[in-house]
């Protein structure tokens, strides 16, 4: 891997993980809008963001094939649709630490996950010099979780925390599936546009959206739903903030992470998830205008520790590795 690759893919992460940690804000700024309602608007607003950016480049959008465009709708279903789903449940019941500290082991989860299934193309990390990271990593998590639940055991559900914690697994589960799968068609695709290729997935999310949107709503009138539909109690505050959110995070963060991923392996562009983790950490706590505890400080230092271990081990060639992994 050239250097210079590996530092201008390593700062296209960086970029992608300062602009995805925004997403975690809007629903701590939305406490009463539901989960489906934040993740259908903002998609939404990012299919519409993309129609006059695909119109600037309808050139390289008229080289997608219809296999690229199903493969489009794949990605925004699960890596945009249901996961932000997943995540704005998981906040809105469990708070922003939490949540952030479980996408916080995707890095090391994509690891494992393209070290298994992406050897023979990228290098194999040998496995035994990721242990240290995982364990570094579950390490931090315990950390978190029991500042946070000392911190909030007066006054929280803990099957309501609890239920936070299994939605936020579901979407690291979206989100390992969608970087891997994403790196496919990049890598796949050398020669093509990783701009037009984050506008592709903006189109295609739009009718998903849409949809989803619109069943929602009338789902919502026909059970009698009291939220204030279409735009809820804080409308100036809901659209600003998915109009936002579809355009930094969902647009630019994607068109950073398209382009991290043509310059890097899939198991070493994964790991540099942790800037999103660190950047979301830094506005949750922001948001509650109060520095963190002792004990979620550690779960964090634990945290980098983790990834920095793993971001110092490079991929090596199959044939290379003879019995050492």
């Amino acid at each position: 891997m050239h250097r210079r690759a590996l530092l201008t893919g390593t700062l296209f992460a960086l970029a992608a993980g300062l602009m995805w940690g925004l997403v975690f804000v809007a629903p701590l700024l939305l406490p009463s809008y539901p989960a489906v309602l934040l993740s259908c608007a903002r998609y939404l607003a990012f299919g519409l963001i993309a129609l006059p950016l695909g119109c600037l480049d309808r050139a390289r959008i008229g080289e997608l094939t219809r296999a690229d465009w199903r493969e489009a709708f794949k990605l925004s279903a699960i890596g945009n649709l249901l996961y932000y789903l997943c995540l704005a449940a998981a906040i809105q019941r469990a708070g922003g630490p939490l949540p952030t500290m479980i996408i916080g082991t995707l890095p090391v989860v994509i690891a494992v996950s393209s070290n298994l299934r992406d050897a023979k193309r990228d290098g194999r990390l040998p496995w035994l010099r990721l242990l240290p990271s995982l364990l570094l990593i579950a390490a931090g998590i315990g950390c978190v979780n029991q500042g946070e639940i000392a911190a909030l055991r007066a006054d929280t559900d803990l099957v309501r925390y609890a239920s936070g914690g299994l939605l936020a697994i579901g979407a690291v589960a979206c989100w390992t599936w969608y970087p891997i799968r994403n790196a496919d068609w990049l890598r796949a695709h050398a020669e093509r546009s990783p701009r037009a290729w984050a506008t592709a997935q903006g189109l295609a999310t739009l009718p998903l959206a849409a949809v989803g949107f619109a069943l929602f709503w009338a789902w919502s009138a026909v059970g009698g739903n009291e939220f204030a539909m279409p735009l809820g109690p804080t409308p100036a505050l809901f659209v600003g903030l998915m109009f936002a959110i579809g355009l930094l995070a969902s647009w630019l963060g994607t068109l950073c992470w398209n382009e991290a991923s043509q310059r890097l392996p899939t198991s070493l562009v994964g790991q540099l998830i942790v800037f999103e983790t660190l950047a979301a950490l830094a506005y949750a706590f922001a948001l509650r205008g109060a520095m963190p505890g002792m004990v979620t400080l550690a779960g964090v230092a634990l945290l980098v520790a983790g990834v920095l271990w793993a971001l110092r081990m490079r991929p090596e060639p199959m044939a290379a590795q003879g019995h050492a992994g």
